[in-house]
């Protein structure tokens, strides 16, 4: 299948407008994606027709509701070729989902003195509620060092699973690029007792995934990397695994039965969704899901390393020395987040000065601090691509540094 860039690039209405007679340059998709007509139609016609509150009421309009959110649960589980549907819950994002599998799956199973390893790529949300219970139940925490190109040094990786209950990593970093080898730190897992969680939200948006080759035991993304709205994302955990969990929070839609003496919980996955949950953006990231298949994530995924290489090469030949991206070079293990250095100019100013183009970056420590530090850096300006991105984009970024060197008067 050849892929219409263009004709995809117009289904994004924001990146129609000019802002001061300048086209809008998004990169800044590892923060947020962009969404879609066919995203925000889905979700516009939902609230039109058809709201109504799920599995409560017997009227049509609220059956209609039910089977449309339970068909985007059904989307997202086709998606990454989860077993079955009901292995999808439903979170407000991946932080969420990370902190449920933290304390729900942690606090049931993990005790003084136990070891979860990590890794030094990872995101703040996938450290701090291991932090927490460190500091509540006192497990410890063990971590995975990178090498020098900004991969997992796994070279030690059978010693440091050796006594662990839990190996909770990245599929792809948010700093570096860097794609993991999901399917075999699972594995290692596995052999060495341990469950595996993977962060995937980086990875989901741009790369075929398929949770049941990975061997995982849990995965987490959220909808608003993957052209859906924000608000929502997934825990995708094992039945076993989820059936034997306590629940995360209690309220309405979690329960079998409650009485004086105590209360029963529903099966999975309502057992994890109290409260009324977002109906609309469920509806949002089912359509987000139909729409990523009609394009193909194999063809999202070659688009992006073909770009992804073409700024690579376009700013390292531009800039030479002058500029410094982190992360692999060899896009075979990496994704289209590339964290850089510019000159002596501090990652703040460069992002306001790309503003001034309509350039959107990101400028931060990216909730990666333990990563910064192993950089030496206090923060890096950050370029993302995703597949409504072009080779034009990578030229009004190269042009756009330019001209902060200009403001800065560095040469």
């Amino acid at each position: 299948m050849t892929v219409d860039w263009a004709a995809v690039r117009a289904d994004f209405p924001i990146l129609q407008r000019e802002i001061d007679g300048r086209p809008l340059v998004y990169l800044d998709s590892g923060n947020t994606s962009q969404k879609p007509t066919q995203v925000i139609e889905a979700m516009n016609e939902f609230q039109r027709t058809s709201y109504a509150p799920i599995n409560r009421s017997a009227y049509r309009i609220a059956a209609e509701a039910t089977e449309r959110f339970e068909g985007a649960r059904s989307a997202v589980a086709r998606f990454i070729n989860a077993p079955s549907a009901d292995e999808i819950v439903f979170t407000k994002n991946a932080t969420e989902a990370l902190n449920l599998i933290a304390t729900s799956w942690g606090g049931a199973n993990l005790r003084a003195g136990d070891t979860v390893l990590l890794t030094h790529m990872e995101h703040h949300a996938n450290i701090v509620p291991w932090h927490m219970l460190a500091q509540s139940a006192g497990i410890e925490l063990r971590w995975v060092p990178l090498t020098a190109d900004g991969q997992l040094d796994v070279g030690d990786l059978d010693r440091l699973l050796d006594g662990v209950k839990a190996f909770s990593f990245t599929a792809m970093s948010n700093v570096l690029g860097t794609i993991t080898p999901v399917a075999m730190l699972c594995d290692a897992a596995r052999r060495a007792g341990a469950i595996s969680i993977v962060d995937a939200c980086q990875f989901v948006p741009h790369n075929v995934t398929d949770v049941q080759a990975w061997g995982a035991d849990f995965a987490v993304f959220s909808s608003h990397k993957m052209c859906g709205p924000s608000g929502i994302g997934a825990v995708w955990g094992r039945m076993e695994l989820l059936d034997a969990m306590p629940p995360y929070i209690g309220g309405g839609n979690m329960i079998a039965d409650v009485r004086l003496d105590g209360f029963t919980c529903a099966p999975v996955p309502a057992k994890f969704e109290a409260g009324t949950p977002p109906i609309t953006e469920a509806i949002g990231f089912g359509a987000a899901v139909e729409y990523l298949e009609s394009i193909g994530m194999h063809e999202v995924r070659r688009h992006e390393m073909e770009l992804t290489r073409y700024a690579l090469d376009t700013l390292n030949e531009r800039y030479g020395d002058d500029i410094t991206i982190h992360g692999p070079d060899n896009i075979e293990v990496r994704g289209g987040v590339m964290s850089f250095a510019f000159r002596d100019i501090h990652p703040h100013d460069i992002s306001q000065v790309l503003d001034e183009r309509n350039v959107c970056v990101r400028a931060g420590h990216h909730c990666a601090k333990p990563l910064m530090r192993l950089l030496g850096v206090n923060a890096t300006a950050r370029a993302s691509v995703y597949l409504y991105n072009d080779r034009s984009d990578i030229d009004e970024l190269a042009d756009a540094l330019d001209g902060a060197s200009d403001i800065f008067g560095v040469l």
